[in-house]
């Protein structure tokens, strides 16, 4: 990001500072695919919320479909979209109602199918069990796959689908920057002057080169904490609350977990003073407390919703520090 600032003008100007920083913008943009092993084409947005905007408002469809698991920023860029619901019945409790989902598919209606790859609140993973299911029913109606892989891009690999969403700092990356990938630039409508007229705005080339260098990085293999130590901390909470939609295909670095007894709220405060960050389950809305709307998709009971925290880690978060929580956690229950 350094080298991006002192480097710095803008990116489609046509002198020769511009022309630099293009040169720098473009490597940042091959860097990044070359890390996700993607081959098409990638847009530079300032986030995960703007890419998810411009695939659902300018994909060449006239139906959206989206998961009723979906983050908020999908239902603020597609609010009128259909929504399948998670099937009560299925093996995994993470799945998509796919008897729903066939119903909504017409082939004889362009359609982008909107569906995320980790969940933001549970972990769970809704597109990635039944990946193949996807493919095979959107390319059946001819539909467009979107998926939100904002928890996952640079942690797992990419799901197979026409556009995918990736968030920088969820990976360790700078804050302000994401991207929409997209198979063929052919399946959006142009909207803007910057990138390829795909997006508005002037490109922010340190949070590219930011970004890309990110990736770079490494991926969980390089973190702190191993998958055995992510396992067993799941475990050690497990032991002393309720891991909610156990989300046995989903990774080790978001986990809900309800109290037995302590409000959500309460255990914030509890876990706050206790050194702990961590995000509750439900939110508080003009003053009123209202139920997460992905933990009630998932049919979690009210009382158990209101119980509710979620749990995170980073690449930078240690075996300590996991075993401090554990311990944390076992003295409040």
């Amino acid at each position: 990001m350094a080298e991006g600032l002192a480097l710095w003008a803008n990116p489609s100007s046509p002198h020769a500072e511009g022309r630099r920083a293009r040169a720098a913008l473009e490597d940042a943009r091959e860097r990044i695919k070359r890390a996700l092993n993607w081959e098409g084409e990638l847009i530079f947005t300032s986030g995960a919320s703007e890419a998810l905007w411009i695939a659902l408002n300018r994909a060449k469809a006239k139906r959206r479909i989206v998961s009723a698991v979906e983050h908020d920023a999908v239902f603020r860029a597609a609010s009128d979209a259909a929504v399948v619901p998670i099937d009560p019945e299925a093996t995994f409790d993470d799945d998509i109602d796919f008897a729903a989902l066939k119903a909504m598919l017409d082939p004889s209606v362009p359609t982008i199918l909107g569906v995320q790859h980790i969940n933001s609140e549970t972990g769970q993973t809704p597109y990635h069990t039944s990946q193949p299911y996807f493919g095979t029913l959107a390319r059946e109606a001819g539909a467009l796959l979107l998926a939100d892989c904002s928890q996952s891009a640079g942690k797992w690999p990419l799901p197979e689908a026409d556009m995918l969403v990736i968030s920088g700092h969820k990976f360790g990356g700078p804050i302000g920057i994401g991207a929409l990938l997209v198979r063929d630039f052919a399946m959006l409508e142009p909207g803007g002057g910057h990138e390829r007229g795909y997006r508005q705005g002037t490109e922010n080339l340190p949070g590219a080169m930011g970004m890309a260098a990110a990736l770079e990085a490494g991926d969980v293999e390089s973190w702190l904490t191993t998958y055995e130590q992510q396992r067993d901390f799941r475990s050690a909470l497990r032991a002393n609350g309720q891991i909610i939609a156990s989300g046995v295909s989903g990774p080790g670095w978001i986990t809900a977990v309800a109290h037995p007894t302590l409000s959500a709220q309460a255990l914030l405060i509890r876990l706050d003073a206790l050194g702990f960050a961590v995000s509750a389950g439900s939110a508080c809305s003009s003053g009123t407390l209202k139920k997460s709307r992905v933990l009630d998709a998932f049919g979690v009971p009210d009382d158990v919703a209101a119980r509710t925290i979620r749990v995170s880690m980073g690449w930078s978060t240690t075996p300590e520090e996991l075993e401090r929580f554990s311990e944390a956690w076992a003295s409040l229950c």
